[in-house]
This record gives structure tokens, C-alpha cells and sequence, in this order.
């Protein structure tokens, strides 16, 4: 496969954005989810098993919809002792990371005297995607569940599309069942969605929803935004890699093909390099390295339509582009002295892979950081799930008597400012007793 590479000039930044901006959602998405999401919340339970018919081609009852205890037993006794060496690895990681960012009750006074704090709350019930299919997302059951447990949701409902026999991959089942999840549900897409934002006879609805999907998930995710709550819009995974004259071309080619391997086919691929004879060596590196994967074919359709190589002269260059792709992944392969100042400049990216041998897969896996990133983009507004995300802030006002007193007068202040009489009649008659 011929490949090629940009070079810095006045175009490029618009060329990339039009190139992110190709996996965002068409009108014609836009319009398919809408009519889905109407039918779920009008059709219930009978209209989940159609679209589930339709989309993956999965006949199911409305009775069995509901993954099975005896199912999840037999997920859980199909998973082999170093696969759950690597689940408790993982969970251990991840939970470790998560409870170092709980935040904590704080309470205080303010210059009234009064007494003022945050208290935080777990969401009573939340609803977690997991892509399933051909690429069955196990890590994915433990970059949301842990959260939510470390979080003390009491309350997480799992959905996840079945494959075309009904079955859900057993491995993924296991591990739902080694967090000690039991409602989980044989529905996956848009229709996953309205079914855990509206409710249906067997789907009870949700506060907030999470997780990682394509671009009908996520436009559905964003449609059904304020009905209930959604964590961010993670779409197809992307991955940029910066390299200087101290990468190993091998390494380089391997991080741009692990995260083209993902299965959606509009996974995003970046490499910026300072030096263009890293360029061909990369190539050559990357077509050796690509003959004997097992997702070969879908890699190659990637490379073809989601790679984009980029040569840049200085660092400065360098920092320009990445910040405005804001990519979800970025291994910054380059030498300790460059690697400073990439991390202190580059301010966008959903998650940092520092050095040669931090390879993306450490953190889809088992380093500890959710791996549900913002995606085309949103990085430059948005962060990684994180436990706060399971949480919500309720702040705490208390005043007395000699506190509101020295309140008063700012507040009759705004209430003439504002027109608002009776929110200061609301002040005034505590203090005239």
C-alpha cells in the first residue's frame, strides 16, 4: 500500500479538521437514530427485539432480553486463571487510580459567618455501554463498572449487543461477573440507548449513561441528553504518535497499528515526525509488522482512509498540530529532553503515553486510567471518565440570624439591580424579627 506524508503550511490545520470532522455524525444518522429513539420510548420491550432483529440479527423474546444468572455462572467458569490474574491486575489498577480522585466533603464560613461546603452523592442508577461484536470489549467492563463501583453507585445496569445467535462473548459476561454485576441486557446501538434512557418493560431507565460506541451510540447518547445524563461521546479510537530522532521505528509502527485494529473501521491514526527518514523506516516497519496480524484486512481499510502522517520541522510545529487535533491517545516516543516540553505544551490530549515504552495498550488495559476518552476533537473541552463522573455535587449554605444581618445590604444592592423586590423581601423579613 503506497503511503505518503503532509508537511506544515498554511492549509494543513484545515485540511485535518475537515479530516476529523468525516466520522462525525450525517443527517442521515442524525435522522435514523431520531426515528429509533421515538419507536423504543412509544414501543417498549417490542420494539428493542425488532431493532435487535434488524441491526443484529438476533431474535430474541422481550423474557430474553435479560442476561440469565446461569449465564453469567458460565461466562465466569470460562475464563481461565491467567485471564482472571489479568482481570484482578486490572481492577486493582484501576480502582487504586479511581479512589485518588475521590473528592471529598468539605465544609467552611464565608465572610458572612455563614457556613457554606460541597457535599457529593453517587447517582442512584446508571447505565453502562459496552461494545460487543466481533471485538467484544472486556477492558471496557472494567473501565466503567470499577468507576462506578469505587463511586458506591447502588444501582448499574450493563447493556451490551448480542451477536446473531442471542449469545453474548462468554469472556465478557465473565468479567461482568467477576465485578459482581447481574443486570445485564442483550441490546446494543441506538436502540440501547432509548432503552436505558426512557425505560421499558424490561429495561428500568437510568439517571446517567457511560460508555464508549459508534456513531449511532453516540448520537443517540446525545439526543437523549436531558432525559437523562450522559458521561461524554467516545467515539472510534484514535492514537497519535510523535516521534524525534531517538524512536525505534518499530515501536512507532506498532502503536499506529494496535489502535487501527479497533473493528469500527473510522479509527483515526497520527504520526508526526522531525525527521523524514523516520518516515520510510516507520513504513517498513509497519508493512512487516502487518502480515501476520488477525484483524489484517480491517487494519489496512484504516490506513487507507484514517491515516494521516505528518512531517514537521521544529517542536513548536509539533505542539501547533496536536493541540488542535486533541487526539485520544498520544505516545510522545521521543528523547527526555523533548519530552518536557511536549508534556508541558501539548494541553489537549485525552491521554498521555510518555516514552518509548509506554505503549496506548497499557492503558487500554491494565495501567489504571479509564480508557473512555473524548474523541474527534473533544479533548480540547472534555477529560477522561474519571469517579466524578458517578458522583453529583450538592452545595450547602446554613445561616443564622447574625450572619444573614451582615448579609443584607449586598443583597438589597442586587435585588435593585436586578428588580427582584421580593427575593430581597425574602432577606429582610429575617432580619426585622
Amino acid at each position: 500500500m503506497p503511503y505518503s506524508f503532509l508537511e506544515y503550511d498554511a492549509s494543513l490545520l484545515s485540511e485535518l479538521e475537515a479530516f476529523v470532522a468525516s466520522t462525525s455524525s450525517n443527517l442521515e444518522i442524525i435522522s435514523t437514530v431520531s426515528s429509533i429513539l421515538e419507536e423504543i420510548k412509544l414501543g417498549g420491550d417490542k420494539e428493542v427485539c425488532e431493532k435487535t432483529f434488524l441491526y443484529d440479527k438476533a431474535v430474541l423474546s422481550p423474557a430474553q432480553l435479560k442476561v440469565t444468572a446461569d449465564e453469567l455462572e458460565s461466562g465466569f467458569a470460562s475464563l481461565t486463571s491467567k485471564e482472571l490474574q489479568a482481570l484482578e491486575a486490572a481492577k486493582q489498577n484501576i480502582f487504586n487510580f479511581h479512589r485518588k480522585s475521590f473528592p471529598q466533603d468539605w465544609s467552611g464560613t464565608n465572610s458572612h459567618g455563614g457556613e457554606f461546603g460541597e457535599k457529593y452523592y453517587p447517582i442512584r442508577r446508571v447505565g453502562l455501554y459496552v461494545p460487543g461484536g466481533r471485538v467484544p470489549l472486556v477492558s471496557t467492563v472494567l473501565m466503567t463498572v470499577s468507576l462506578a463501583q469505587v463511586a458506591q453507585v447502588p444501582e448499574i445496569a450493563v447493556v451490551t449487543p448480542p451477536g446473531s445467535d442471542g449469545r453474548i462473548s462468554p469472556k465478557l459476561l465473565g468479567a461482568l461477573k467477576y465485578l459482581g454485576i447481574s443486570e445485564v441486557y442483550k441490546v446494543g446501538g441506538a436502540q440501547a440507548i432509548g432503552a436505558l434512557a426512557f425505560g421499558t418493560e424490561m429495561i428500568p431507565s437510568v439517571d446517567k449513561i457511560f460508555g464508549p460506541g459508534n456513531a449511532y451510540v453516540n448520537e443517540a447518547k446525545r439526543q437523549v441528553f436531558g432525559t437523562v445524563g450522559v458521561d461524554l461521546l467516545p467515539g472510534p479510537s484514535e492514537v497519535m504518535v510523535i516521534a524525534d530522532e531517538s524512536a525505534n521505528p518499530e515501536f512507532v509502527a506498532a502503536a499506529l497499528l494496535a489502535q487501527a485494529e479497533h473493528g469500527s473501521g473510522k479509527e483515526k491514526v497520527y504520526f508526526l515526525f522531525t525527521q523524514k527518514e523516520l518516515f520510510s523506516l516507520t513504513i517498513d516497519a509497519l508493512e512487516n509488522q502487518i502480515v501476520n496480524l488477525n484483524h489484517k484486512n480491517s487494519i489496512e481499510d484504516v490506513l487507507k482512509s484514517g491515516f494521516r502522517a505528518i512531517y514537521l520541522e521544529d517542536l513548536n510545529q509539533v505542539v501547533e498540530v496536536a493541540n488542535f487535533i486533541a487526539p485520544e491517545h498520544l505516545e510522545l516516543q521521543v528523547s527526555d529532553e523533548h519530552l518536557d516540553f511536549l508534556v508541558e505544551n501539548i494541553t489537549t490530549a485525552g491521554a498521555l503515553l510518555l516514552g518509548h515504552f509506554s505503549a496506548t495498550a497499557l492503558g487500554d488495559f491494565v495501567a489504571g486510567p479509564s480508557h473512555v476518552l473524548p474523541t474527534g476533537r473533544s479533548s480540547r473541552f472534555s477529560s477522561g471518565l474519571r469517579v466524578h463522573d458517578f458522583l453529583r455535587r450538592t452545595s450547602i449554605i446554613k445561616y443564622n440570624k447574625e450572619s444573614v444581618i451582615k448579609a443584607e445590604a449586598h443583597i438589597n444592592s442586587f435585588t435593585k439591580m436586578e428588580c427582584l423586590d421580593a427575593h430581597g423581601a425574602s432577606v429582610n423579613v429575617r432580619t426585622s424579627l
